[in-house]
């Protein structure tokens, strides 16, 4: 049995959205309505989470009525997996009928501007990862050999975003996400570099889901959580337990900004 018959015959609806959670960011899983929970190493094929903050599981269930798959977890390539391996989850769902996908993340901010507890909508990003999901012989039947991508955040989608964020009294700013593949924290010398090429923020995932998505015609809404300030941006030094302290804060804001927008999608 592979990964998509298996999620099939244990869920009873098909999810329309998928939802990836960031490190610390995983509660919302634990608030969808009538869940079902599928531990990733159930599923035939799909990588385990090693990262600290990530559960490792799919939560399928409802969001204000609408179908919603949500993975608690991700796998990275810091972790030891291919670019390939990263989106193994996005593929599978869009094979059981995920049309649009929001993808969060950690990161963090190399604006100034951006302040630790901040949610910020990901506008478009710049792969520094020096791995791409789609290289390879190209599966015709998932996209074409040279998707488009200048529009890898949907437009549509962050206007959405916008809106229930301002129904909560929120302002969501966008930034560009800069990818790398860690597991180290970049040097105040690489984040000088990121500043200069147009990064407003970091962080060693989302890139390659976003590019297979889109590869796949999928619609992607990207939220970014600052956890803290880039190297160099202030002296101080970075750690990932106040990540996963920031992440814990910032919950209820994340899980009513979803609960709002998702429907829309």
């Amino acid at each position: 049995m592979n990964a998509d018959s298996f999620i099939e015959s244990r869920i009873s609806v098909r999810p329309r959205v998928a939802v990836v959670l960031g490190s610390g960011l995983g509660a919302f899983a634990d608030a969808l309505e009538n869940p079902v929970v599928i531990p990733y190493g159930e599923i035939p094929g799909w990588p385990k989470s090693t990262a600290i903050g990530h559960a490792g599981k799919l939560v399928a269930g409802r969001v204000e009525g609408c179908p919603v798959a949500a993975l608690a977890g991700r796998a990275h390539l810091y972790e030891g997996y291919t670019a390939q391996q990263a989106v193994f989850g996005i593929r599978t769902l869009l094979r059981l009928g995920v049309e649009s996908v929001v993808l969060t993340n950690a990161a963090g901010g190399i604006n100034p501007k951006f302040a630790a507890g901040q949610l910020v909508l990901i506008s478009d990003h710049i792969n520094l990862l020096g791995q791409n999901p789609l290289t390879g012989p190209n599966d015709d039947s998932l996209g074409p050999r040279f998707p488009d991508m200048s529009e890898a955040y949907s437009i549509r989608y962050r206007e959405m975003a916008r809106a229930a964020g301002r129904e909560m009294g929120l302002e969501l700013p966008e930034g560009v996400y800069a990818a790398v593949s860690g597991p180290s924290y970049e040097t105040p010398a690489e984040i000088r570099y990121m500043r200069t090429i147009g990064a407003d923020l970091v962080g060693m995932s989302t890139v390659p889901e976003t590019i297979a998505a889109n590869h796949m015609g999928m619609k992607v809404l990207g939220i970014s959580c600052v956890t803290n300030a880039a190297a160099g941006v202030i002296d101080q030094k970075l750690n990932h337990a106040e990540v996963l302290e920031v992440g814990e804060r910032m919950k209820g804001t994340l899980i009513e900004l979803l609960r709002r927008v998702i429907p829309r999608l």
